[in-house]
């Protein structure tokens, strides 16, 4: 935890907070509070959210567009960007880019909590429903030729080969050390059953109508692609998504799956939570067998074992040693709740 926090003290330093930013804005600011890589600014407009955008300007617009587009379909439990004095929902800045959003209020969804996880189901439905017939609109079409990465419909197979890649590169990598540490042998000892994982993913996929539904402009949304907890706020019974950084085109069951797995890995793969997901979501926005299907092979695929390994190997994370280590074993303790899960899911879903 103090790594995370120091690392988002180090990103938090390169905010610029000068006055004359705040009046771009046309906000008078009286206070700044640090809320993990953001500020909160108290203003004579009320509480807004000061952010240091780190993407291209056409990356953010692309992000708010889809946002819009959700609004405009009565979804309104979702960001805001503030418009600058020339209209406009950044300020260039010093060779950065910074955007104002409103602040919204409510505490952070908790996983451990069924009436949470119920309720974010339900408004994840509500999110994709509003955001269908977005890839009909002309101008996300040109939004989405500046920002290819973003569309993701169609291309998870071929992802999923890239990542299997990519595990071998790093087993090579853990291979020739002479001097390997614990999280090495832990790693080795595991990227066998893992790979066969990813291949096996693989094949329910290929099997799968996967295409056929990537073919289906119905079936394809705005997903919000990033469900951790922290971006998901709760006021009452009301249910917010903040942070739409990650935001990509795929299909509803891309961010179903995420929303999955980060519900179920620490309570030892709670089938029984998956089926309150579903059938939670599915009162709102019904799912084919079809779709299930393609779940059941995005499911299969081992995200916490492939991604500890990428943060840990390319070091995309600033960890310490002990922490990457005892997130490792945390990951690999549950590789027998998470085949019952697997195998758990396919019987019931007949998949």
């Amino acid at each position: 935890m103090l790594d995370v926090r120091y690392k988002d003290k180090t990103y938090l330093s390169k905010y610029d907070l000068d006055v004359n930013l705040f009046s771009e804005f046309d906000l008078l600011v009286s206070d700044v509070i640090p809320v993990r890589k953001v500020f909160i600014l108290n203003t004579d407009k009320g509480d807004k959210v000061l952010k240091k955008v780190s993407y291209s300007v056409s990356l953010l617009e692309f992000i708010n567009y889809g946002i819009e587009y959700i609004k405009s379909n009565n979804f309104n439990r979702i960001i805001e960007f503030e418009k600058a004095k020339n209209n406009n929902i950044y300020v260039p800045w010093k060779d950065d880019i910074y955007c104002i959003m409103n602040l919204v209020e409510g505490r952070e969804c908790e996983y451990s909590n069924p009436v949470d996880v119920m309720l974010t189901s339900r408004a994840l439905a509500e999110l994709h429903r509003a955001s269908e017939g977005l890839i009909n609109e002309e101008a996300f079409k040109m939004l989405l030729v500046k920002n290819q990465k973003r569309y993701l419909s169609g291309k998870i197979i071929q992802n999923f080969n890239k990542k299997l890649g990519e595990l071998r590169f790093f087993k090579s990598i853990a291979t020739l050390y002479e001097n390997k540490n614990e999280f090495d042998y832990i790693f080795l000892d595991n990227e066998k059953y893992y790979e066969e994982n990813i291949l096996q993913s693989i094949k329910i996929l290929e099997h799968s109508e996967y295409y056929n539904l990537c073919k289906e402009k119905d079936k394809i949304v705005f997903c919000h692609h990033d469900l951790a907890h922290h971006n998901i706020l709760i006021n009452v019974q009301q249910v917010y998504f903040l942070d739409f950084d990650y935001a990509v085109v795929d299909l509803k069951v891309h961010d179903i799956c995420n929303f999955i797995n980060k519900a179920i890995k620490n309570f030892a793969y709670d089938i029984e939570k998956c089926h309150s997901i579903l059938n939670e979501y599915t009162s709102v926005n019904p799912l084919e067998h079809r779709e299930l299907e393609v779940l059941y092979g995005m499911l299969s695929f081992p995200e916490d074992f492939y991604s500890i390994a990428r943060d840990y190997y390319t070091r995309k994370k600033q960890w310490s040693e002990d922490v990457f280590l005892s997130r490792l074993k945390s990951k690999v303790e549950y590789r027998e709740n998470r085949e019952e899960f697997l195998e758990a899911f396919k019987n019931h879903y007949n998949c």
